[in-house]
């Protein structure tokens, strides 16, 4: 689970102070019987102030606060495609991909469909090759989704070479024959939210894949990851 924010109240306090203020200019308004030019021109102001102080909290609300044990994955950033694949099926990987590494603690993910690795995105580790393991085998088998809350502590993690060597945290979500394997790069910071978020896409991903299998493109076939985005 993610750890909770220390700073909460603090990036709170602009939109309380900010309310607090417009209310008590209402009621002075309000409670004046003779209006001058001069408190009229401070009202404004004040007015003015208070919502941008409402307008600073809001936006405050929207950082996400880097968990202090969140480090910085080894590997270069890119975007790489299986070559052959249909272009509905590259968008909707390309789609699925970008919604998991900007809303989630994801940092790293590869799709791997029976052999084949169709999809690297985020931070890459400079192997490829996905050869599943004890862990990738068991997911497949069972049909269940794994989550590796701390991947230091586990002594299956050398399966997973084909992340980066420092990944922190990983979920391996079953796609039919096939697994989406996501590293994040912190310890728990997988929240309950963010796993039935995974499952979701995922169900969605292994829909379209399957409907892949059957159209039996003739142009599919073995090699290398090509890469399309940098």
């Amino acid at each position: 689970m993610a750890k909770p924010d220390p700073n909460r109240v603090l990036r709170l306090l602009p939109i309380v102070v900010g309310i607090l203020g417009g209310t008590l200019l209402l009621v002075n308004r309000l409670l004046t019987e003779s209006l001058t030019s001069s408190q009229a021109r401070s009202d404004a102001l004040g007015v003015l102030l208070s919502a941008l102080l409402i307008l600073t909290g809001l936006l405050w609300q929207r950082i996400q606060p880097r968990s202090p044990d969140a480090v910085d994955l080894i590997g270069q950033a890119g975007f790489e495609l299986a070559p052959g694949l249909p272009e509905q099926l590259k968008t909707e990987l390309a789609w699925a991909s970008h919604i998991l590494l900007t809303n989630t603690a994801t940092r790293s993910l590869v799709v791997w469909h029976q052999g084949r690795t169709l999809l690297r995105r985020g931070i890459l580790s400079p192997n490829p090759e996905v050869k599943p393991g004890p862990i990738l085998k068991r997911v497949l088998e069972q049909q269940k989704a794994v989550c590796l809350v701390a991947l230091d502590i586990y002594p299956g993690k050398i399966e997973f070479d084909y992340l980066p060597e420092n990944t922190q945290g990983v979920i391996c979500q079953p796609l039919g024959e096939g697994v989406m394997i996501l590293g994040a790069n912190a310890p728990r910071s997988y929240t309950r939210q963010d796993e039935v978020w995974v499952e979701a896409i995922a169900d969605k991903l292994a829909n379209s894949l399957s409907q892949y299998e059957h159209e039996q493109q003739p142009t599919v076939g073995g090699g290398s990851i090509a890469s399309e985005v940098n």
